[in-house]
């Protein structure tokens, strides 16, 4: 497969034991992708945000866009891979997490599979994803709807508004 970019969101709301603070835990799983191949073109500033449900700790959330030669369920289980590597359980959801990565968006449009849907499913409704993925993909249109992430955020505010 040729090399294609990703928009994955990351979070953090629990201390690792070697990384330390969530916001260390998202810098140290971008290093782990790195040196598994994942190449980062940008990465959005860490943003705080508070907790939805019963995860308790505000989280730590940033987007990041990636390019590598990964198609969407390979580069899945990669990240499921990271995510295990840094310490995450099958747990319930919404529940604090050590980390979390999903892929909101792929240069090649639309993805379904059993386990997987991109555009993630419920990412245009969610600022904690919407915010730090406007400061570095404002451009890049949802393929379904057309709307591009800054819209798709100017509409968020409008109806929490």
């Amino acid at each position: 497969m040729p090399r294609t970019s990703y928009a994955i969101a990351l979070g953090s709301n629990r201390r690792h034991g070697r990384h330390g603070a969530p916001e260390k835990v998202i810098a140290a799983a971008l290093a782990a992708l790195e040196a598994q191949g994942v190449r980062v073109l940008r990465a959005s500033p860490v943003i705080r945000t508070a907790a939805i449900g019963p995860a308790g700790r505000g989280f730590a959330n940033a987007a990041v866009i990636v390019e590598c030669d990964l198609d969407p369920p390979a580069l899945l289980a990669l990240l499921k891979r990271t995510e295990r590597a840094f310490g995450r359980r099958p747990g319930r959801r919404w529940g604090p997490r050590v980390l979390d990565l999903d892929i909101i968006l792929w240069s090649g449009g639309g993805w379904a599979g059993p386990r997987l849907a991109i555009p993630h499913a419920a990412f245009a409704t969610r600022a904690f994803v919407l915010d730090p993925l406007v400061r570095i993909a404002p451009d890049w249109r949802h393929p379904k709807t057309a709307r591009t992430v800054r819209q798709m955020r100017a509409r968020l505010g409008r109806a929490s508004g």
